[in-house]
């Protein structure tokens, strides 16, 4: 383990040398921070991908924010290098579209059937509502929900992490949190994003931005979420489902994607 003034040193010295052995080095001091951040995607992915698997995906995501982080800057290398790590990882479960195909087409319909109810009823549709419109029942529109909660889990980073020409990033839970606190990662140049996004946000009830802080920023499990709640797990991730295809149905029509 690395002393402060060691590991600002090897910091240095790759920075001027871009030597492999200090860049090696930065690679395993900060190794355990990707099995952190693989060990949070596992929850909610099938078990039949090796959580191994995962963390060498995200060893490239580290080894890109290793090569692109400024020292200079008045932030944590940790803070940069999260988003790079699980961008990596999913990234990777992207190629591999592990998803069925059944359970995309589905989570379409309901992506799209909240807002169109939405639109018409000018609120939140219910979930009885959005089943009747499917023509299917409550018990089924919740089993689909459980579904696409394990097996369409990136989705909600399809949503909410966008990049800038700066290589930085901005989360949906920073537009959650104080938005008064200055923090350089959550900068975007496209305004029109960062409305959309505001907009969609503010369409949540209390509840359901709680869930994404809790999952998506303090990291806590499903089950975790449920007892802060007082909610049964299985409800968090229908809750979690719901909100994700919301968020996805807001910014394909706010982007005119339906249209």
């Amino acid at each position: 383990m690395f002393k402060t003034s060691h590991l600002e040193q090897v910091w240095k010295n790759y920075r001027e040398t871009k030597d492999l052995k200090f860049r090696d080095d930065l690679l395993l001091f900060y190794a355990p921070l990707v099995k952190y951040v693989a060990g949070k995607i596992s929850i909610g992915l099938p078990k039949s991908i090796d959580i191994s698997d995962l963390i060498s995906y995200g060893i490239f995501g580290l080894i890109d924010a290793i090569e692109k982080f400024d020292i200079d800057r008045k932030i944590k290398f940790e803070t940069y290098a999260i988003p790079r790590i699980k961008g990596a990882i999913y990234d990777e479960l992207r190629n591999q579209d592990w998803i069925p195909r059944s359970i995309r087409t589905r989570a379409k319909q309901i992506e799209k059937t909240y807002v169109e109810l939405e639109n018409r009823l000018q609120r939140v549709p219910s979930e009885n509502e959005v089943a009747k419109e499917l023509n299917i029942t409550l018990e089924q529109m919740e089993d689909v929900l459980s579904q696409i909660n394990s097996s369409f889990v990136i989705a909600f980073e399809d949503v909410v992490n966008i990049s800038n020409s700066r290589d930085e990033s901005m989360q949906v839970v920073n537009m959650i949190k104080d938005e008064s606190q200055d923090d350089p990662l959550t900068s975007i140049e496209s305004e029109e994003v960062r409305n959309f996004l505001k907009v969609a946000i503010s369409k949540l009830n209390d509840k359901e931005k709680s869930i994404i802080s809790l999952y998506y920023h303090e990291g806590l499990t499903l089950k975790e979420i449920g007892d802060v709640l007082g909610i049964t797990e299985s409800r968090v991730s229908q809750i979690h489902s719901k909100l994700i295809l919301r968020l996805r149905g807001y910014l394909n029509e706010m982007s005119g994607s339906y249209i």
